[in-house]
């Protein structure tokens, strides 16, 4: 990233933090309610708990359709490196989602690096970029969350772009004990694969001229494939996938599906053929990447195939 863009990025992060602090001082976001009742002013808001003895920040959503009668499914979507959990809440959004389908969207904030948020997706050790404990924070907000909100605890599901893809995998390979599914969007996984504890769904999509983690690796990042064949084997899924295509919008896609796995779970890949390091814009057969991504992960459980 150019220096330049890295000034204004740092700026606006802090213009923005500054903006939403003053929002927490005026009372507008109440953090104690401990019943299982959506309060009235409560829309996407950010809230902050102590993790460590380190205030950590999160994105709320809970939509309208909630009323507390019976337990619902919680996403966790992570931004990518640098990011903020507000503005990738708006290019990641999956709120109308959250209305239709009724389950609570959580956008978590990392902290910053030398003023850029970070993800650590493996247990403390060489290949994390800090010392900060993400996965106990993400233990602690799964905590605060379930004892406001009548939630679901067995359909927690970590969905993450970029550096965020790589938390949801660090999750899936190191607290399955709280992760249903888990899905990746231009993101990567890393070698410190962990004691999964169930077959695990993933879904992963990723476009072929992804220059910051590119699709066929490189020296630091595995390739999708590798990835691919890590969960396939992991599961015990069929080896030969099935193929579908879809070439009709601006840009060629091609769907891979591995079923048959453990639990009755599978593992699948959207391929974007000429795809950059995005979110995805482009449809697949007239669903969007959140719904490809919520109709993938709503499908299973702790326990597999609901």
């Amino acid at each position: 990233m150019h220096s330049i863009l890295k000034i204004f990025l740092v700026i606006r992060k802090k213009i923005f933090f500054l903006v939403i602090s003053v929002f927490l001082i005026n009372g507008c976001v109440n953090t104690e309610t401990k019943n299982y009742s959506k309060p009235d002013d409560l829309s996407s808001d950010f809230q902050t708990i102590i993790h460590q003895g380190v205030n950590r920040e999160y994105v709320l959503y809970v939509p309208d359709s909630y009323d507390g009668s019976f337990s619902v499914p919680v996403v966790l979507n992570f931004h990518g490196f640098s990011g903020d959990a507000y503005q990738y809440m708006n290019e990641a959004d999956m709120r109308r989602l959250a209305e239709a389908e009724t389950f609570i969207l959580i956008y978590p904030q990392g902290l910053d690096l030398d003023g850029e948020p970070h993800w650590n997706a493996c247990p403390n050790g060489g290949d994390n970029k800090s010392d900060i404990d993400d996965f106990g924070f993400i233990e602690t907000l799964v905590e605060e969350v379930s004892s406001n909100y009548n939630i679901d605890l067995e359909r927690i599901y970590a969905v993450g772009y970029s550096n965020g893809g790589m938390m949801a995998y660090g999750l899936a390979n190191h607290k399955s004990e709280l992760i249903a599914a888990v899905a990746s969007v231009s993101g990567a996984m890393l070698d410190c694969t962990g004691p999964t504890s169930h077959p695990m769904p993933v879904i992963h999509l990723h476009g072929t001229d992804d220059f910051d983690l590119p699709y066929n690796g490189n020296n630091y990042y595995n390739s999708v494939q590798n990835t691919l064949d890590y969960w396939t084997n992991f599961n015990n899924t069929n080896s030969e996938p099935i193929v579908n295509f879809d070439n009709i919008g601006e840009i060629e896609i091609e769907h891979y599906i591995y079923n048959n796995g453990n639990n009755s779970v599978s593992v699948e890949h959207y391929k974007y053929i000429g795809g950059d390091h995005l979110w995805f814009m482009s449809s697949f057969q007239g669903q969007n990447t959140s719904e490809l991504v919520w109709n993938f992960l709503s499908r299973y459980d702790l326990n597999g195939l609901r």
